[in-house]
Protein backbone atom coordinates (compact mmCIF):
# COMPACT_ATOMS: atom_id res chain seq x y z
CA UNK A 1 0.00 0.00 0.00
CA UNK A 2 1.35 3.42 -0.98
CA UNK A 3 2.18 5.83 1.82
CA UNK A 4 2.50 9.58 1.72
CA UNK A 5 6.22 10.27 1.40
CA UNK A 6 6.14 14.02 1.11
CA UNK A 7 4.17 17.08 0.08
CA UNK A 8 4.59 19.55 -2.76
CA UNK A 9 3.07 22.85 -3.78
CA UNK A 10 2.91 21.72 -7.40
CA UNK A 11 3.53 18.36 -9.10
CA UNK A 12 4.22 18.47 -12.85
CA UNK A 13 3.86 15.34 -14.96
CA UNK A 14 6.42 15.43 -17.78
CA UNK A 15 9.95 16.82 -18.06
CA UNK A 16 9.88 17.79 -21.71
CA UNK A 17 10.02 21.44 -22.65
CA UNK A 18 6.40 21.91 -21.47
CA UNK A 19 7.13 20.61 -17.98
CA UNK A 20 10.57 22.17 -17.66
CA UNK A 21 9.39 25.61 -18.76
CA UNK A 22 6.45 25.37 -16.32
CA UNK A 23 8.80 24.49 -13.48
CA UNK A 24 11.09 27.38 -14.46
CA UNK A 25 8.24 29.87 -14.44
CA UNK A 26 6.83 28.69 -11.11
CA UNK A 27 10.13 28.42 -9.26
CA UNK A 28 12.27 31.15 -10.81
CA UNK A 29 9.70 33.77 -11.81
CA UNK A 30 7.06 33.13 -9.11
CA UNK A 31 9.31 31.91 -6.27
CA UNK A 32 7.43 28.68 -5.51
CA UNK A 33 10.01 26.57 -3.67
CA UNK A 34 8.31 23.18 -3.55
CA UNK A 35 7.75 22.16 -7.17
CA UNK A 36 8.23 18.55 -8.27
CA UNK A 37 8.85 17.33 -11.84
CA UNK A 38 8.08 13.66 -12.49
CA UNK A 39 9.20 11.76 -15.59
CA UNK A 40 10.34 8.20 -16.15
CA UNK A 41 12.73 9.36 -18.87
CA UNK A 42 15.65 11.80 -18.69
CA UNK A 43 14.52 15.40 -19.19
CA UNK A 44 13.94 16.68 -22.73
CA UNK A 45 14.46 13.29 -24.41
CA UNK A 46 11.06 12.08 -25.64
CA UNK A 47 9.94 14.66 -28.21
CA UNK A 48 11.56 17.97 -27.24
CA UNK A 49 14.94 16.91 -28.66
CA UNK A 50 13.39 15.95 -32.02
CA UNK A 51 12.55 19.55 -32.94
CA UNK A 52 13.75 21.72 -35.81
CA UNK A 53 14.45 24.21 -32.99
CA UNK A 54 13.04 27.08 -35.03
CA UNK A 55 10.82 29.93 -33.87
CA UNK A 56 8.65 32.61 -35.46
CA UNK A 57 6.14 35.29 -34.66
CA UNK A 58 4.58 34.86 -38.12
CA UNK A 59 1.15 33.39 -37.40
CA UNK A 60 -1.46 35.03 -39.64
CA UNK A 61 -4.86 33.71 -38.66
CA UNK A 62 -8.39 34.71 -37.76
CA UNK A 63 -7.24 36.86 -34.81
CA UNK A 64 -4.08 38.17 -33.17
CA UNK A 65 -3.86 35.63 -30.32
CA UNK A 66 -1.03 33.49 -31.75
CA UNK A 67 1.00 36.52 -32.82
CA UNK A 68 0.57 38.03 -29.35
CA UNK A 69 1.57 34.78 -27.65
CA UNK A 70 4.61 34.30 -29.87
CA UNK A 71 5.75 37.89 -29.53
CA UNK A 72 5.65 37.45 -25.76
CA UNK A 73 7.48 34.13 -25.96
CA UNK A 74 10.22 35.62 -28.14
CA UNK A 75 10.51 38.54 -25.71
CA UNK A 76 11.15 36.01 -22.94
CA UNK A 77 13.64 34.05 -25.08
CA UNK A 78 15.56 37.21 -25.88
CA UNK A 79 15.53 38.23 -22.22
CA UNK A 80 16.97 34.85 -21.20
CA UNK A 81 19.51 34.94 -24.03
CA UNK A 82 20.73 38.34 -22.83
CA UNK A 83 20.95 37.14 -19.21
CA UNK A 84 22.92 33.97 -20.07
CA UNK A 85 25.33 35.25 -22.70
CA UNK A 86 23.13 33.58 -25.33
CA UNK A 87 23.89 30.11 -24.01
CA UNK A 88 21.26 28.59 -26.29
CA UNK A 89 22.54 30.25 -29.50
CA UNK A 90 19.47 32.27 -30.44
CA UNK A 91 19.64 33.76 -33.94
CA UNK A 92 17.21 35.77 -36.03
CA UNK A 93 17.94 34.73 -39.60
CA UNK A 94 14.25 34.54 -40.48
CA UNK A 95 12.17 32.16 -42.55
CA UNK A 96 12.18 32.46 -46.35
CA UNK A 97 8.94 31.23 -47.93
CA UNK A 98 9.42 30.81 -51.69
CA UNK A 99 7.10 30.25 -54.65
CA UNK A 100 7.19 30.09 -58.44
CA UNK A 101 3.46 30.76 -58.66
CA UNK A 102 2.48 34.43 -59.30
CA UNK A 103 -0.88 33.81 -57.63
CA UNK A 104 0.82 32.74 -54.42
CA UNK A 105 3.05 35.80 -54.64
CA UNK A 106 -0.08 37.96 -54.57
CA UNK A 107 -1.39 35.96 -51.61
CA UNK A 108 1.87 36.65 -49.75
CA UNK A 109 1.02 40.33 -49.79
CA UNK A 110 -2.45 39.74 -48.37
CA UNK A 111 -1.06 37.41 -45.73
CA UNK A 112 1.68 39.86 -44.84
CA UNK A 113 -0.71 42.75 -44.45
CA UNK A 114 -2.92 40.66 -42.18
CA UNK A 115 0.03 39.55 -40.05
CA UNK A 116 1.26 43.12 -39.81
CA UNK A 117 -2.15 44.30 -38.61
CA UNK A 118 -2.05 41.55 -35.95
CA UNK A 119 1.27 42.75 -34.54
CA UNK A 120 3.92 40.77 -36.41
CA UNK A 121 5.62 43.93 -37.67
CA UNK A 122 5.59 45.98 -40.88
CA UNK A 123 5.44 44.49 -44.36
CA UNK A 124 7.99 45.89 -46.82
CA UNK A 125 7.46 45.11 -50.52
CA UNK A 126 10.46 45.15 -52.86
CA UNK A 127 9.86 45.23 -56.61
CA UNK A 128 6.75 45.64 -58.76
CA UNK A 129 7.16 49.42 -58.78
CA UNK A 130 7.13 49.77 -55.00
CA UNK A 131 9.28 52.22 -53.08
CA UNK A 132 10.05 50.14 -49.98
CA UNK A 133 13.08 50.93 -47.83
CA UNK A 134 16.28 49.18 -48.83
CA UNK A 135 16.23 45.50 -47.99
CA UNK A 136 18.34 44.77 -44.90
CA UNK A 137 20.07 41.38 -45.17
CA UNK A 138 19.91 39.09 -42.15
CA UNK A 139 22.93 38.44 -39.97
CA UNK A 140 23.95 34.89 -39.23
CA UNK A 141 24.14 34.89 -35.46
CA UNK A 142 22.71 38.17 -34.22
CA UNK A 143 19.27 38.59 -32.75
CA UNK A 144 19.53 42.16 -31.51
CA UNK A 145 18.82 45.16 -33.74
CA UNK A 146 17.33 43.08 -36.55
CA UNK A 147 14.31 44.05 -38.68
CA UNK A 148 10.79 43.25 -37.53
CA UNK A 149 7.93 42.20 -39.77
CA UNK A 150 8.62 40.80 -43.21
CA UNK A 151 10.14 41.61 -46.59
CA UNK A 152 8.17 40.52 -49.65
CA UNK A 153 10.49 40.42 -52.66
CA UNK A 154 8.78 40.13 -56.04
CA UNK A 155 11.72 41.26 -58.20
CA UNK A 156 13.34 38.03 -59.55
CA UNK A 157 16.65 39.77 -60.11
CA UNK A 158 16.79 40.91 -56.48
CA UNK A 159 15.72 37.47 -55.26
CA UNK A 160 18.60 35.82 -57.05
CA UNK A 161 21.06 38.48 -56.00
CA UNK A 162 20.14 37.91 -52.35
CA UNK A 163 19.54 34.14 -52.50
CA UNK A 164 21.56 32.85 -55.48
CA UNK A 165 21.20 29.22 -54.40
CA UNK A 166 17.40 29.19 -54.93
CA UNK A 167 15.78 27.80 -58.07
CA UNK A 168 15.85 30.15 -61.04
CA UNK A 169 12.05 30.15 -61.43
CA UNK A 170 11.33 31.51 -57.92
CA UNK A 171 9.11 34.54 -58.45
CA UNK A 172 8.52 35.71 -54.90
CA UNK A 173 9.98 35.21 -51.46
CA UNK A 174 8.52 36.29 -48.17
CA UNK A 175 11.34 36.76 -45.67
CA UNK A 176 9.73 36.89 -42.22
CA UNK A 177 12.16 38.52 -39.83
CA UNK A 178 11.36 37.90 -36.15
CA UNK A 179 12.12 34.25 -36.75
CA UNK A 180 15.13 31.98 -36.53
CA UNK A 181 16.30 29.08 -34.43
CA UNK A 182 18.14 28.14 -31.25
CA UNK A 183 19.60 25.17 -29.40
CA UNK A 184 16.56 23.57 -27.83
CA UNK A 185 18.61 21.30 -25.59
CA UNK A 186 20.58 24.22 -24.20
CA UNK A 187 17.42 26.27 -23.69
CA UNK A 188 15.77 23.42 -21.80
CA UNK A 189 18.85 22.71 -19.69
CA UNK A 190 19.28 26.38 -18.80
CA UNK A 191 15.70 26.52 -17.57
CA UNK A 192 16.01 23.19 -15.74
CA UNK A 193 19.25 24.16 -14.01
CA UNK A 194 17.80 27.46 -12.86
CA UNK A 195 14.62 25.72 -11.71
CA UNK A 196 16.55 23.14 -9.69
CA UNK A 197 18.72 25.86 -8.18
CA UNK A 198 15.46 27.43 -7.01
CA UNK A 199 14.16 24.32 -5.31
CA UNK A 200 12.58 22.20 -8.07
CA UNK A 201 12.92 18.46 -7.46
CA UNK A 202 13.20 16.03 -10.39
CA UNK A 203 11.90 12.52 -9.73
CA UNK A 204 12.53 9.59 -12.06
CA UNK A 205 9.19 7.86 -12.01
CA UNK A 206 5.74 7.49 -13.48
CA UNK A 207 2.54 9.02 -12.17
CA UNK A 208 0.08 6.15 -11.82
CA UNK A 209 -2.86 7.93 -10.20
CA UNK A 210 -4.14 11.37 -9.32
CA UNK A 211 -6.13 11.41 -6.12
CA UNK A 212 -9.21 13.63 -6.05
CA UNK A 213 -11.00 14.45 -2.81
CA UNK A 214 -14.24 16.42 -2.85
CA UNK A 215 -13.75 17.42 -6.47
CA UNK A 216 -10.23 18.72 -5.85
CA UNK A 217 -6.75 17.31 -6.41
CA UNK A 218 -5.32 15.93 -3.18
CA UNK A 219 -2.24 14.01 -4.27
CA UNK A 220 -0.48 12.01 -6.94
CA UNK A 221 0.83 8.47 -6.78
CA UNK A 222 4.33 7.97 -8.15
CA UNK A 223 5.99 4.69 -9.10
CA UNK A 224 9.79 4.83 -9.19
CA UNK A 225 12.24 2.03 -10.05
CA UNK A 226 12.51 1.21 -6.32
CA UNK A 227 9.22 2.20 -4.68
CA UNK A 228 5.73 3.59 -4.96
CA UNK A 229 4.43 6.45 -2.87
CA UNK A 230 2.02 9.37 -2.80
CA UNK A 231 2.92 13.05 -2.94
CA UNK A 232 0.29 15.15 -1.22
CA UNK A 233 -0.42 18.22 -3.33
CA UNK A 234 -3.25 20.57 -4.13
CA UNK A 235 -1.90 21.40 -7.59
CA UNK A 236 -1.21 19.00 -10.46
CA UNK A 237 -0.02 19.97 -13.96
CA UNK A 238 -0.44 17.67 -16.94
CA UNK A 239 2.53 18.53 -19.18
CA UNK A 240 2.91 15.04 -20.60
CA UNK A 241 3.43 15.90 -24.28
CA UNK A 242 2.28 12.98 -26.45
CA UNK A 243 0.75 11.39 -23.33
CA UNK A 244 -1.62 14.27 -22.53
CA UNK A 245 -4.72 12.16 -23.09
CA UNK A 246 -3.79 9.09 -21.00
CA UNK A 247 -2.63 11.33 -18.15
CA UNK A 248 -5.88 13.32 -18.37
CA UNK A 249 -7.77 10.03 -18.01
CA UNK A 250 -6.26 9.68 -14.53
CA UNK A 251 -8.60 12.57 -13.71
CA UNK A 252 -11.52 11.04 -15.60
CA UNK A 253 -11.13 13.57 -18.42
CA UNK A 254 -10.81 13.28 -22.18
CA UNK A 255 -8.96 15.99 -24.08
CA UNK A 256 -9.68 17.21 -27.64
CA UNK A 257 -6.14 16.53 -28.86
CA UNK A 258 -4.49 14.13 -31.29
CA UNK A 259 -0.99 13.42 -32.56
CA UNK A 260 0.78 13.53 -35.90
CA UNK A 261 4.18 12.03 -36.61
CA UNK A 262 6.74 14.54 -37.84
CA UNK A 263 10.14 13.42 -39.01
CA UNK A 264 13.37 15.18 -39.90
CA UNK A 265 16.60 14.12 -41.55
CA UNK A 266 20.04 15.61 -41.27
CA UNK A 267 23.15 14.96 -43.31
CA UNK A 268 26.70 16.20 -43.68
CA UNK A 269 26.76 18.77 -46.48
CA UNK A 270 30.34 18.02 -47.48
CA UNK A 271 29.85 19.72 -50.87
CA UNK A 272 28.94 22.99 -49.21
CA UNK A 273 25.65 23.32 -51.08
CA UNK A 274 23.76 25.01 -48.23
CA UNK A 275 25.35 28.33 -47.26
CA UNK A 276 26.17 28.37 -43.55
CA UNK A 277 24.50 31.78 -43.29
CA UNK A 278 21.20 30.74 -44.92
CA UNK A 279 17.85 31.32 -43.21
CA UNK A 280 15.25 28.59 -42.87
CA UNK A 281 14.02 27.87 -46.43
CA UNK A 282 10.48 26.72 -47.24
CA UNK A 283 9.12 25.67 -50.66
CA UNK A 284 5.44 26.65 -50.81
CA UNK A 285 4.37 24.98 -54.07
CA UNK A 286 3.12 21.43 -54.66
CA UNK A 287 5.58 19.44 -56.74
CA UNK A 288 6.32 16.17 -58.46
CA UNK A 289 9.57 14.48 -57.58
CA UNK A 290 12.15 14.21 -60.31
CA UNK A 291 12.75 10.61 -61.39
CA UNK A 292 14.34 9.07 -64.44
CA UNK A 293 11.88 7.41 -66.82
CA UNK A 294 13.00 3.98 -65.62
CA UNK A 295 12.67 4.92 -61.94
CA UNK A 296 9.19 6.35 -62.51
CA UNK A 297 8.09 3.22 -64.40
CA UNK A 298 9.24 0.95 -61.57
CA UNK A 299 7.57 3.10 -58.93
CA UNK A 300 4.25 3.06 -60.79
CA UNK A 301 4.23 -0.73 -60.93
CA UNK A 302 3.48 -1.02 -57.22
CA UNK A 303 0.52 0.47 -55.36
CA UNK A 304 2.85 0.94 -52.38
CA UNK A 305 5.13 3.34 -54.29
CA UNK A 306 2.90 4.80 -57.01
CA UNK A 307 2.19 7.85 -54.85
CA UNK A 308 5.83 8.88 -55.22
CA UNK A 309 5.16 9.70 -58.88
CA UNK A 310 2.09 11.80 -58.13
CA UNK A 311 1.79 15.38 -56.95
CA UNK A 312 3.35 15.92 -53.53
CA UNK A 313 2.25 18.57 -51.02
CA UNK A 314 4.04 21.86 -50.36
CA UNK A 315 6.03 22.54 -47.22
CA UNK A 316 9.44 20.90 -47.62
CA UNK A 317 11.88 23.01 -45.63
CA UNK A 318 15.54 23.10 -44.68
CA UNK A 319 18.07 24.96 -42.62
CA UNK A 320 21.82 24.71 -42.05
CA UNK A 321 23.01 23.14 -38.81
CA UNK A 322 26.39 23.77 -37.25
CA UNK A 323 29.51 23.99 -39.36
CA UNK A 324 28.66 21.50 -42.13
CA UNK A 325 25.28 19.81 -41.68
CA UNK A 326 21.78 20.52 -42.98
CA UNK A 327 18.35 19.55 -41.65
CA UNK A 328 15.42 18.82 -43.99
CA UNK A 329 11.78 18.26 -43.01
CA UNK A 330 8.78 17.47 -45.18
CA UNK A 331 5.44 16.57 -43.58
CA UNK A 332 4.13 14.81 -46.69
CA UNK A 333 2.88 11.89 -44.58
CA UNK A 334 0.92 13.89 -41.98
CA UNK A 335 -2.21 12.38 -40.50
CA UNK A 336 -3.56 11.39 -37.10
CA UNK A 337 -1.66 8.44 -35.63
CA UNK A 338 -1.54 6.59 -32.29
CA UNK A 339 1.39 7.48 -30.05
CA UNK A 340 3.68 4.46 -30.03
CA UNK A 341 7.30 4.10 -28.99
CA UNK A 342 9.72 3.43 -30.47
CA UNK A 343 8.53 5.54 -33.37
CA UNK A 344 8.13 3.81 -36.73
CA UNK A 345 9.86 6.03 -39.29
CA UNK A 346 8.41 6.34 -42.82
CA UNK A 347 10.40 4.17 -45.24
CA UNK A 348 12.66 6.08 -47.61
CA UNK A 349 12.06 9.35 -45.81
CA UNK A 350 15.61 10.71 -46.17
CA UNK A 351 15.75 10.31 -49.95
CA UNK A 352 12.21 11.62 -50.43
CA UNK A 353 12.88 14.71 -48.32
CA UNK A 354 16.18 15.39 -50.08
CA UNK A 355 14.57 15.01 -53.52
CA UNK A 356 11.80 17.37 -52.50
CA UNK A 357 14.26 20.01 -51.36
CA UNK A 358 16.11 19.95 -54.68
CA UNK A 359 13.09 21.77 -56.14
CA UNK A 360 14.05 24.89 -54.20
CA UNK A 361 17.82 24.34 -53.93
CA UNK A 362 18.78 22.59 -57.19
CA UNK A 363 22.45 22.14 -56.25
CA UNK A 364 21.34 19.44 -53.78
CA UNK A 365 20.84 17.20 -56.81
CA UNK A 366 24.58 16.48 -56.59
CA UNK A 367 23.77 14.19 -53.67
CA UNK A 368 21.12 12.07 -55.43
CA UNK A 369 23.54 9.70 -57.17
CA UNK A 370 25.45 9.09 -53.94
CA UNK A 371 23.09 9.73 -51.07
CA UNK A 372 24.90 10.96 -47.97
CA UNK A 373 24.42 8.87 -44.84
CA UNK A 374 21.46 10.51 -43.13
CA UNK A 375 20.35 10.67 -39.53
CA UNK A 376 16.58 10.36 -39.34
CA UNK A 377 14.47 10.83 -36.23
CA UNK A 378 11.10 12.21 -35.30
CA UNK A 379 8.51 12.91 -32.70
CA UNK A 380 4.83 13.58 -32.25
CA UNK A 381 3.08 16.88 -32.74
CA UNK A 382 0.26 16.63 -30.21
CA UNK A 383 -2.25 19.29 -31.12
CA UNK A 384 -5.78 20.60 -31.09
CA UNK A 385 -7.83 20.68 -34.28
CA UNK A 386 -7.14 24.42 -34.79
CA UNK A 387 -3.49 23.96 -33.83
CA UNK A 388 -3.56 26.19 -30.76
CA UNK A 389 -2.02 25.17 -27.44
CA UNK A 390 -3.68 24.65 -24.08
CA UNK A 391 -2.36 26.46 -20.99
CA UNK A 392 -5.21 26.60 -18.52
CA UNK A 393 -7.11 25.06 -15.61
CA UNK A 394 -8.84 21.71 -16.03
CA UNK A 395 -12.40 21.00 -14.85
CA UNK A 396 -11.04 19.31 -11.68
CA UNK A 397 -10.08 21.95 -9.12
CA UNK A 398 -6.31 22.14 -8.66
CA UNK A 399 -5.58 20.44 -11.99
CA UNK A 400 -3.98 22.33 -14.86
CA UNK A 401 -2.93 21.64 -18.43
CA UNK A 402 0.16 22.70 -20.36
CA UNK A 403 0.28 21.03 -23.73
CA UNK A 404 -0.94 20.62 -27.31
CA UNK A 405 2.23 22.51 -28.21
CA UNK A 406 2.24 20.77 -31.59
CA UNK A 407 5.33 21.71 -33.61
CA UNK A 408 5.96 24.93 -31.71
CA UNK A 409 6.86 23.74 -28.21
CA UNK A 410 10.32 25.27 -28.03
CA UNK A 411 9.21 28.59 -29.47
CA UNK A 412 5.93 28.95 -27.55
CA UNK A 413 6.61 27.30 -24.21
CA UNK A 414 8.15 30.36 -22.57
CA UNK A 415 4.88 32.27 -22.97
CA UNK A 416 2.51 29.34 -22.46
CA UNK A 417 4.36 28.40 -19.26
CA UNK A 418 4.10 32.00 -18.09
CA UNK A 419 0.36 31.89 -18.81
CA UNK A 420 0.03 28.60 -16.93
CA UNK A 421 1.91 30.03 -13.92
CA UNK A 422 -0.42 33.03 -13.85
CA UNK A 423 -3.42 30.69 -13.76
CA UNK A 424 -1.86 28.72 -10.89
CA UNK A 425 -0.76 31.73 -8.83
CA UNK A 426 -3.84 33.86 -9.48
CA UNK A 427 -1.98 36.53 -11.43
CA UNK A 428 -3.43 38.95 -13.95
CA UNK A 429 -3.95 37.14 -17.25
CA UNK A 430 -2.94 38.59 -20.63
CA UNK A 431 -5.62 39.40 -23.18
CA UNK A 432 -4.82 36.33 -25.28
CA UNK A 433 -5.44 33.89 -22.39
CA UNK A 434 -8.97 32.80 -23.48
CA UNK A 435 -7.62 31.65 -26.86
CA UNK A 436 -5.55 28.98 -25.09
CA UNK A 437 -8.12 27.86 -22.54
CA UNK A 438 -9.90 24.52 -22.76
CA UNK A 439 -13.17 26.32 -22.05
CA UNK A 440 -13.13 27.79 -25.57
CA UNK A 441 -14.73 24.54 -26.71
CA UNK A 442 -17.76 25.28 -24.54
CA UNK A 443 -18.65 28.21 -26.82
CA UNK A 444 -20.91 27.11 -29.73
CA UNK A 445 -19.94 30.21 -31.72
CA UNK A 446 -16.27 29.29 -31.41
CA UNK A 447 -16.93 25.75 -32.58
CA UNK A 448 -18.81 27.08 -35.62
CA UNK A 449 -15.98 29.47 -36.41
CA UNK A 450 -13.48 26.61 -36.62
CA UNK A 451 -15.04 25.51 -39.90
CA UNK A 452 -13.92 28.81 -41.46
CA UNK A 453 -10.34 28.86 -40.22
CA UNK A 454 -8.66 27.00 -43.05
CA UNK A 455 -4.94 26.25 -42.94
CA UNK A 456 -3.18 26.41 -39.61
CA UNK A 457 0.11 27.88 -40.84
CA UNK A 458 2.04 25.14 -39.07
CA UNK A 459 5.43 25.83 -40.60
Amino acid sequence: MAVTARTADVVICGAGIAGVSAAFQLAVRHSLRDVVLVDERPPLTLTSDKSTEAYRNWWPGPDDAMVGLMNRSIDLLEELAAATGNRFLLNRRGYVYATSDPRRAAAYRTTGERASAQGAGPLRVHGAGTEAPTYVPHRSDAWRDQPQGADLIVDPALIHELFPYLASDVRAVLHTRRCGWLSGQQLGMEQLEQARANGVHLIEGRITAVEVDGGRVGGVRVATPSSEYTIATRCFVNAAGPFLRPVARLLGLDLPVFSELHVKMSFRDHLGVVPRSAPLLIWEDPQRLSWTDEEARLLRESAATRWLTEEMPPGVHMRPEGTEHAIILWPYHVGEVPETFPIELPPGYAEIALRGMTRLVPALEAYLDHLPTPFVDGGYYTKTRENRPLACPLPVAGAFLHGALSGFGLMASSATAELLALHITGGSLPGYAPAFDLRRYDDPAYLRSLELWGTSGQL
